[in-house]
């Protein structure tokens, strides 16, 4: 081979480098993504991860859905997150993998594994911090500096694996927190814990001051709950400073007592002086580059056009969505055709952000398909219990 030809592997680095380029451009102006403009990106991204990832090219060859008979993008073939416990669904080859990180599951789980490189990680810090900062600080005046970061996770250092660690840890340095920010621990189970020390310290930090910084305040749905109890338990209740917000995600996987979305937001509000309307749901998972978030209709506090309202703001139903550079779909699992407008189905992410490993991933959570959003249930049937999902009584789990 000439020196100067290129080889394989740069080429591919070119082809999809030169993707995650201009995607990051329009992350940067995300009103200018319209439909047929993701659907010519989707198709574009498809072809590259057929002929560069081996193991989608592989279930795709299966499915007999080459890029040659693909017409849009909602026809791309969806790869079952259980697919990636199994396959190295990468385009990355072994020196370029800078990080990997693992679905949350029990111990017992085998994890899935979603690898990421430089590049990849740039396309990552973009999604998520200008979808994060849309929603859970749309109409906030103030330097985002002027925020007191509070994440209820352990450090990165003791949790290389965690995309959600990895998530507050981008967003610590978008802040500019110099404290730390992160409180929680490993325990001995390998489980995540508390210091309660520390959150107190944190909560009450300039409680005394005449001007108080807001705090924001990041972490799983089961953290809130021993955070709430341990508050019960001490009969100690917080007035946060006016403008704090709270963003919390995931459920509980026995890790706490499972609550009502609406019981856990109501006690938030009564023990941290936060408003309904400034508490916030992510949606993510790890074999995902883009988050959704919620907002609250009919009546509730963040609405469609991004106002806000506290009138009976924990009454509404709460209604995710993705960012413009990210589709969902609700599709029936007996068809795997999309389902009607307030139907049920399973969650299907088509996310333009995974540019090096897998566009179209099929989840197992349920939800009811809202307009272009959808209103999250929980977990299908017989699916593992995930870090990043919520927990439901299995009779509402049914499909209907």
């Amino acid at each position: 081979m000439a020196e100067n030809q290129p080889t394989n592997k740069n080429r591919m680095n070119t082809e999809l480098s030169s993707f995650a380029a201009r995607l990051r451009e329009l992350i940067a102006n995300p009103q200018s993504m319209r439909n047929p403009q993701f659907s010519t990106l989707a198709l574009e991204l498809f072809a590259l991860q057929f002929k560069h990832n081996t193991a989608y090219r592989t279930i795709c060859e299966a499915r007999r859905l080459p890029p040659g008979v693909i017409e849009h993008w909602t026809q791309i073939p969806a790869v079952p997150t259980a697919a990636f416990k199994e396959l190295e669904l990468t385009c990355l080859s072994s020196p370029e993998r800078m990080a990997v990180f693992h679905s949350s599951g029990t111990t017992e789980q085998k994890p899935s594994r979603h690898h990421h490189g430089w590049e990849s990680l740039k396309v990552y810090q973009a999604s998520l911090s200008t979808w994060f900062l849309a929603n859970v600080l749309p109409d906030f005046r103030f330097p985002i500096s002027d925020f007191r970061l509070l994440c209820l996770t352990p450090p990165p250092e003791q949790s290389p694996h965690s995309s959600l660690v990895h998530m507050f840890d981008i967003l610590r340095q978008k802040i500019g927190a110099g404290e730390p920010a992160f409180v929680g621990e490993i325990a001995p189970d390998g489980s995540w814990a508390l210091d309660f020390d520390a959150v107190l310290a944190a909560l009450a930090d300039n409680s005394k001051l005449k001007i108080q910084n807001p705090k924001l305040i990041l972490g799983t749905a089961f953290s809130f709950v021993h955070l709430l109890d341990f508050l019960g338990e001490h009969n100690l209740r917080f007035q946060l400073p006016a403008g704090s917000r709270i963003m919390e995600t995931g459920g509980y996987k026995n890790r706490s007592r499972s609550m009502p979305k609406m019981d856990l937001h109501a006690l938030i509000t009564e023990r941290l002086g936060v408003p309904p309307e400034n508490i916030v749901c992510e949606y993510g998972m790890s074999e995902l580059s883009s988050q959704a978030y919620d907002r609250v209709t009919n009546g509730g506090c963040r609405l469609a056009d991004g106002s806000s309202s506290s009138r009976h703001a924990s009454s509404g139903t709460r209604h995710f969505r993705f960012p413009p550079w990210a589709r969902v779909q609700i599709v029936s699992p007996e068809s795997g055709c999309e389902v009607a407008d307030g139907e049920t189905g399973l969650i299907r992410i088509f996310d333009l952000a995974n540019v090096f490993s897998v566009m179209a991933v099929q989840t197992e959570d349920l939800g009811t398909r809202r307009g272009d959003g959808f209103e999250l249930l929980g977990r299908a049937q017989m699916a593992e219990p995930r870090g990043c999902s919520l927990m439901m009584e299995q009779s509402a789990l049914s499909l209907p």
